[in-house]
């Protein structure tokens, strides 16, 4: 099938060259249509829901909302842990699904159930709905929207969060694959009534009172029609309030003089805004409104990012005199980075390769033919991942080794090309008999001068004979284009087998990493599909592209002159020779000091220490900055502007800071107004002057920041911050968890485990989950007095909620917008205790009493948040690793954990975020390995019809694992996930070059060769070339990844440097104790001893 196909390339290069112009043109299109990102998405397949009750506390929250969202989720198919956070005002549920559920029908399962919490939660506490359909990489754009310089003064944090909503957010939201624009600070503009209780109570009246006159004034109705002749008249009223002065107009109630009572008799009405729960600043100088854009999961961020700029720069247009909407975080940054590196180190894998190849093939045309291969595979993976759904990313994209691409092609070039090199030893041979020929013709022309007469006669007919067989052998120097087919397919039928077998081989190893589930499966998954896609365009190409190029690119001359691959390959070969044979005199010394190399290698792995996968810089920090529990908004803003201040005036790197406090408008990151995110946006890496790493930049402003008491600050990347909160609910490296069911116990054992923590070397940014210690005004009811009074705690609650919190009456319309008309208690009276012991409640006999009458009220600690994981509730404590792994950290934390705590019964803890996706991927990679090794021993098995064979060559897998450890070791990287994978694709071209040593051996013993020693002489000199090819084409196309510094690199280094070490070591390895396996296996077959 093969030599068919093969030979119809051969005979139809018109329609070969079609076909390869075809997949040129076709790729191109394709290549502008290909998803392009940073990283693969590895958010988990989830469902958030989202409660908002500003009423109620986290206890409330916990039992009268969270609680009933759980139970009615907990047994949906696919689920594999649920999730809640319940605070002050606000509740969130996660339901994590496993990655074969359709997103869209978990949601609308979780919608269907959602209907039954609802009639469980009481009335007006609040109404679960759906978040965005999105994912940790769905955050692609944050603006803010700020006065320009010279107009602060013209536009207040109101009016900024005005233009957000109604201008800038409606429009964005029409954007094609935007799930969501959640606002972020400024002041949520709503028209109040801030009524003065002196006044409710001089005129005998209540905040009902207030309520229901301004229910009844505010409405529109319609009357339907009339008909007038031929025409109708639609009937509609207009009573909806539109301005301060009819609000102010509307009558509460008449006096007993007659004299109505007007809304403006009681409280001042205003413009105010609703609690604030999130603010923004810019730079630490200003308050502005500003917005993260989300997008739709699944969506093209390429597209989707272009279409946002190109409607910012439209709504720009729109926008008040003096406003700006500035980007501070667009992913485009990270992408541009990260695919700066994919194609810095691709090119430059490329052009080691092609370096590589000329100089062992010795041959400019053949080297540029096998490199032609590369191009041409990487746009036919293209198309498929486009067709499959793969995305270009540094995963995906990165980890490409064109070394293992052209692997075929190398095999088939290099046959053609020997199998010219004995075309012209045959035309050396042909010439040597012409040479010998025209000497004896010279002999005869001596003897012809003693008999001139028949000398004369017989010379001419000599040297006629000697022109002709020189013609002879000069014409066979050249050979035709048929008989360079009948060369290029003979000599390609005979390795295809070969080279098929070493595509099919690099393949079956990758097949492993298709099972690996989880994050580390999405990180992983996308590199293995596309060397898959690589790997048989490279396959096609072999089969028709190579030999119709090879029969007509590579030239027809078979005369050979010496070239500098062939002197260099001389002196290898001697050099090598020279020393084979010394160490085939000393095997069992020689193995005994590999079986000791790989001893130490396998002591030296348990010393590596292990992280899930390293951090990919993102060319920006996000800064996890919180005050102490229970401050305010304002605190929290003045710490990060402080911080901002100083960040910005001792560190040119920095463009500017921009601080999210508290949680947005959809508030799917729940943050307390005691936290902020800083995000600190980064000039490009060229233009630093203080540090030339993030590490090394990330100590220097932490050293600074260190002048802000009373403040953390912990430094992460702003994607990978994200992932970590929506795949663990944390957003440190290392997160403990501590399950149990009293608040107070899980924050006595939480504040032990934290001051643990900060003894373990390599832990920062210490976090300790405050559950407790906030503040609260409790009002507690005295039933006995309540029902002598005749009132019912539900009136009291409204009347508690309204003065406090404010509680909508409708709805202010001024053209398309709409703001909430809301009635609380004026500002001087909602400040103190004591403005809430005295809040006027009426009674049913007309009068009004103090609320302190009918309950206790007082200032008390109670919980702060609640968070609960699969039903149980728990606490954390996090912190992040700098400067050691993950794993060696983490069992100097638990050592020091059963030392120094004793949890009382019903309490236990795990250990979660980074640890715990380390721990599941090693899990994973210890059924993958060796399923990876099992099927490389299979083909083995099957190549060579022998158990012996096949183990033979697999020696080169303990051989490259000893490069690949010692490489790590001497690297300083950690295992990680990354590594193990580059362990995998190792074994898979490792023994590659056993099977070619072990194919030559076997060719050498079937000619009839019984010493065993002369044949591994024999067959390593033959086959060295293409041993020390393969070995360093494959390895050094590793080489830019390795060494790189740019963003992303961090994640291909690990694979690359296993790679590359285990390759040339194993390689070296291999030309030695190869030769000496083959003999001693074979020693007792053959009877012979050397």
């Amino acid at each position: 099938m093969l030599n068919k196909i093969i030979e119809f390339s051969i005979k139809n290069k018109l329609f070969i060259g079609l076909f390869i112009l075809g997949l040129i043109a076709y790729g191109a299109y394709e290549v502008k249509k290909l998803p392009i990102d940073a990283t693969p998405d590895i958010t988990n397949n989830q469902v958030q829901v989202i409660t908002i009750a500003p009423a109620l506390g986290a206890p409330d929250v916990e039992r009268l909302i969270t609680f009933p969202i759980e139970q009615v989720n907990n047994n949906i198919p696919g689920l594999i842990e649920l999730r809640s956070f319940s605070r002050f005002g606000l509740s969130v549920v996660t339901i994590v699904f496993d990655d074969k559920t359709d997103i869209y029908w978990a949601r609308q399962q979780v919608a269907e159930r959602l209907q039954q919490a609802q009639e469980q939660i009481p009335k007006g506490f609040g109404t679960p709905v759906l978040a965005p359909v999105t994912t940790g990489l769905g955050e692609i754009y944050q603006y803010v929207v700020r006065p320009k310089k010279g107009y602060e003064n013209k536009y207040n944090a109101m009016e900024l969060r005005t233009i957000q909503d109604w201008i800038v957010r409606r429009q964005l939201l029409g954007v094609k694959g935007v799930a969501e624009v959640s606002s972020f600070g400024g002041l949520l503009k709503q028209y109040e009534i801030a009524v003065v209780p002196e006044k409710l109570m001089a005129y005998g009246i209540t905040i009902s009172d207030v309520f229901n006159a301004l229910e009844k004034n505010n409405q529109n109705t319609g009357g339907s029609y009339i008909e007038k002749g031929p025409t109708i008249l639609f009937i509609r009223s207009e009573g909806l309030v539109g301005t301060i002065d009819d609000i102010q107009n509307i009558v509460v109630k008449n006096l007993p003089t007659g004299i109505p009572l007007l809304i403006r008799d009681v409280g001042e009405v205003r413009f105010g805004n609703a609690p604030r729960y999130g603010a923004m600043t810019y730079n630490g100088e200003q308050q502005v409104s500003g917005a993260v854009v989300m997008m739709l999961k699944g969506a093209n961020s390429n597209e989707v990012i272009q279409n946002i700029k190109e409607r910012i720069a439209s709504i720009q247009k729109s926008l008040p005199e003096g406003v700006v909407i500035e980007p501070f975080l667009d992913r485009t940054k990270m992408v541009n980075n990260a695919i700066s590196t994919v194609t810095k180190n691709l090119m430059e894998g490329a052009l080691i390769v092609i370096f590589v190849l000329v100089l062992f093939l010795g041959n400019l045309r053949a080297g540029l033919l096998v490199a032609s291969v590369i191009p041409l595979s990487m746009l036919f993976a293209i198309i498929l991942m486009n067709t499959f759904g793969v995305s270009g990313n540094l995963m995906s994209l990165g980890a490409l080794d064109f070394g293992l691409i052209v692997d075929g092609a190398v095999i088939i070039v290099e046959a053609v090309m020997h199998s010219f090199h004995r075309r012209f030893e045959k035309s050396n041979r042909q010439l040597a008999i012409g040479n010998e020929q025209l000497a004896i013709g010279n002999e005869q022309l001596a003897i012809g001068n003693e008999q001139l007469a028949m000398g004369n006669e017989q010379l001419a007919i000599d040297n006629e004979q000697n022109k002709s067989q020189l013609q002879i052998a000069d014409c066979k120097l050249q050979i035709t284009q048929k008989e360079m087919d009948s060369e290029v397919k003979t000599s390609t039928s005979r390795m295809m087998n070969s080279a098929v077998f070493g595509q099919i081989i690099i393949l079956i190893v990758y097949l492993p990493i298709f099972s690996l589930q989880g994050i580390e499966g999405k990180m992983f998954k996308p590199m293995a599909q596309t060397v898959a896609f690589a790997l048989l365009g490279a396959f096609v190409l072999s089969l028709t592209y190579i030999p119709m190029m090879s029969s007509l690119f590579l030239s027809k001359k078979i005369s050979h002159k010496e070239t500098f691959s062939d002197k260099m390959m001389n002196r290898i070969e001697r050099f090598y020779q020279k020393y084979l044979t010394k160490i085939l005199r000393y095997q069992k010394t020689v193995l005994a000091s590999i079986a000791g190399l790989f001893v130490a290698a396998i002591l030296v792995l348990t010393t590596l220490g292990g992280e899930f996968i390293p951090s990919l810089p993102e060319g920006d920090f996000a800064v996890d900055t919180r005050v102490l529990p229970g401050s305010n908004l304002n605190t929290s803003i003045e710490a990060a502007s402080k911080a901002s201040k100083i960040i910005l005036q001792k560190f040119p790197e920095v463009e500017k800071v921009v601080t999210k406090t508290g949680s947005s408008e959809v508030p799917t990151d729940p943050m307390a107004v005691d936290a902020s995110d800083m995000m600190i946006i980064l000039k490009p890496r060229k233009e630093w002057t203080s540090a030339k790493t993030y590490p090394e930049l990330e100590s220097k402003i932490a050293k600074e920041l260190e002048a802000v008491p009373g403040v953390s600050f912990g430094f992460q990347y702003p994607v990978a911050m994200r992932f970590n909160e929506l795949i663990s609910g944390a957003r440190q490296d290392v997160v403990c968890k501590i399950f149990g069911e009293n608040l107070d116990t899980l924050a006595h054992y939480a504040n032990l485990l934290g001051k643990i923590c900060n003894t373990v070397d390599g832990s920062e940014a210490l976090y300790v989950e405050p559950v407790s210690g906030m503040p609260q005004i409790v009002v507690k009811y005295n039933r006995s007095v309540i029902a002598q009074y005749g009132l019912n705690i539900s009136d009291i609650n409204r009347v508690v909620n309204a003065a406090f919190a404010g509680e909508s009456s409708g709805m202010v319309y001024e053209g398309e917008k709409r703001f909430d008309l809301v009635v609380r208690l004026s500002g001087s009276k909602r400040k103190n205790l004591e403005d809430v012991q005295q809040l006027l409640i009426a009674t049913p006999q007309g009068t009004q009493i103090p609320l302190s009458t009918v309950a206790t009220v007082a200032v008390e600690d109670g919980p702060n948040q609640i968070q609960r994981e699969n039903s149980q509730r728990r606490i954390i404590v996090g912190f992040n690793v700098r400067g050691r792994d993950i794993q060696s950290t983490v069992h100097e934390l638990q050592q020091k954990v059963e030392q120094q705590i004793k949890l009382p019964p019903g309490y236990f803890m795990t250990y979660g975020g980074a640890f715990e996706n380390l721990e599941a991927a090693k899990t994973r990679l210890y059924v993958a390995v060796p399923v990876s090794l099992l099927l490389i021993f299979l083909l083995l098995y099957f190549a060579f019809g022998s158990v012996k064979q096949g183990l033979l060559i697999y020696t080169a897998i303990p051989l490259s694992a000893i490069g690949g450890i010692f490489a790590l070791a001497i690297r300083g990287i950690p295992f990680s996930v990354s590594a193990g994978i580059g362990f995998i694709a190792l074994f898979g071209v490792a023994v590659l070059n056993g099977i070619v040593l072990v194919a030559e051996f076997n060719r050498l013993k079937s000619e009839g060769y019984k010493n065993l020693k002369r044949i591994v002489i024999m067959g390593t000199k033959v086959r060295l070339r293409p041993v020390l090819m393969t070995a360093f084409v494959a390895s050094l196309g590793f080489l830019p990844m390795a060494l790189s510094h740019g963003e992303g690199a961090e994640v291909q280094r690990p694979l690359a440097t296993v790679v590359i070490g285990g390759l040339l070591v194993a390689t070296f390895l291999t030309l030695f104790v190869l030769p000496i396996l083959y003999i001693i296996f074979n020693r007792a077959r053959i009877g012979n001893k050397q």
